[in-house]
């Protein structure tokens, strides 16, 4: 197989599906009809290995990495299935932090070019069961599975898992998952499933009632990780991976209780040692020191309160590069923007990415200093040419964003 074959084969993946990545919610495809046909057809891989399912509007995929980490630190393989990719397709599907092979995914695209008819499986389908498989077929001890959208129907619900957990709920996908935050909660409480342990991780009552209540309905142990307590800290920085720290120390002990043999010092360890034992980048990574350049992909409401709120903390004059896709709603954001900044908005390279020339009206009402630029890189180099070592630059608003500033300067960096 040729780096072209596989670049073809990859092309083939993303235009021949609805991809919700690419093209938003027209490519939504609801409910477990078609996993179910796609596993059935593949042999139920899912069957076969130790799963643990993550679900939550943000802190899906840090909790995941800093769980899989520890997992790691505690000796056993571990299967990662985490979702948008930043670069490359094979960063969705993990093992012990070494993307799926190349060969493996044009291997397998060519078995789904021959599926039944019948079967008209979406995108994240296909990965799904993509992901299934490469785990059961690499023996993992563990496979941590990350809900991909709402929960209720997402098609990594096929699943039976050892433990679940919800990080929190917020506004997001309302167009999807619904309107309120209690009903996306009730979208999102899908995963929970019989007789099986429960870790909330949100500390609105009314969400944490959802959760319970479901919890007693299917006979699963309820576990409020808000209650936890911990001086553990992770390597990854952001101020909000406080909380995801007690989710996963949550986990942590149902799985102990579940007999598996986690010391404490693997799990200060694996905390410490996200980046270097899964790779995981996106979440307040900081590019650079000089100038301080800080990524971060969070992107509804809430992700950008914690973010914007941190860079508020940072007392430096900040250039900031944000940019969006079709379904954002601009105005939340423009009432969350950081002070002591100017901004820098770009459209992200995919069919959803929003040219900030459509609300450009909304930029104005706002009365900060900006420019608009056509690509992320552009807003970049400009950011860049303008930032002294005393100020920093910061880049978000989506993972599209993030993951058009990394291919473009992660390997020139490296």
């Amino acid at each position: 197989m040729t780096n072209e074959q596989y670049q073809e084969a990859i092309e083939w993946l993303f235009v021949q599906m609805p991809n919700y990545q690419v093209d938003g919610q027209q490519a939504y495809k609801p409910g477990l009809d078609n996993i179910t046909k796609l596993c059935n057809y593949f042999g139920n891989p899912q069957e076969k290995i130790k799963c643990i399912h993550v679900g939550g509007t943000n802190g899906k995929g840090s909790s995941s990495n800093m769980l899989a980490s520890v997992l790691q630190e505690a000796g056993y393989t571990v299967g990662l299935y985490n979702s948008p990719h930043l670069i490359d397709f094979t960063e969705r599907i993990k093992v012990n932090g070494k993307n799926c092979s190349k060969e493996f995914v044009f291997d397998f695209i060519q078995k789904l070019k021959n599926i039944p008819e019948d079967i008209r499986p979406s995108f994240f389908e296909f990965t799904t069961i993509m992901a299934f498989e490469y785990f059961y077929q690499q023996q993992v001890d563990f496979a941590i599975i990350e809900v991909g959208l709402g929960g209720r129907l997402d098609s990594t619900n096929i699943i039976n898992p050892m433990v679940s957990a919800i990080t929190n709920v917020q506004l997001d996908h309302q167009n999807i998952l619904g309107d309120t935050i209690e009903e996306i909660a009730r979208e999102k409480v899908g995963i929970v499933k019989k007789n099986t342990p429960i870790i909330s991780g949100d500390e609105n009552e009314p969400v944490k009632t959802i959760i319970r209540e479901k919890a007693t309905k299917e006979n699963a142990p309820f576990i409020d990780a808000t209650l936890l307590h911990t001086d553990l800290s992770s390597d990854l920085k952001g101020n909000y991976q406080r909380k995801n720290i007690r989710v996963v120390l949550a986990i942590v002990e149902e799985l102990r209780k579940l007999g598996v043999k986690i010391t404490s010092q693997d799990i200060e360890n694996g905390l410490l040692n996200v980046h270097q034992n899964t790779g995981f980048i996106g979440r307040w990574f900081e590019f650079s020191k000089d100038p301080l350049t800080i990524c971060d992909t969070g992107h509804n409401q809430a992700g950008l309160e914690y973010v914007f709120s941190q860079l508020n903390s940072i007392d430096r004059h900040k250039h900031v590069i944000l940019g969006f896709v079709n379904d954002k709603k601009i105005d939340e954001v423009m009432n969350l923007l950081p002070e002591n900044s100017e901004f820098y908005f770009a459209k992200p390279s995919i069919n959803r990415g929003r040219h900030p020339e459509d609300y450009e009206n909304l930029l104005q009402e706002a009365k900060i200093f900006y420019k608009i630029f056509n690509s992320v890189q552009e807003a970049y180099l400009s950011a860049k040419e303008r930032c002294t070592n005393e100020e920093m630059i910061f880049i978000g608003g989506s993972n599209f964003v993030v993951g058009d500033f990394l291919e473009k300067n992660l390997e020139c960096k490296e």
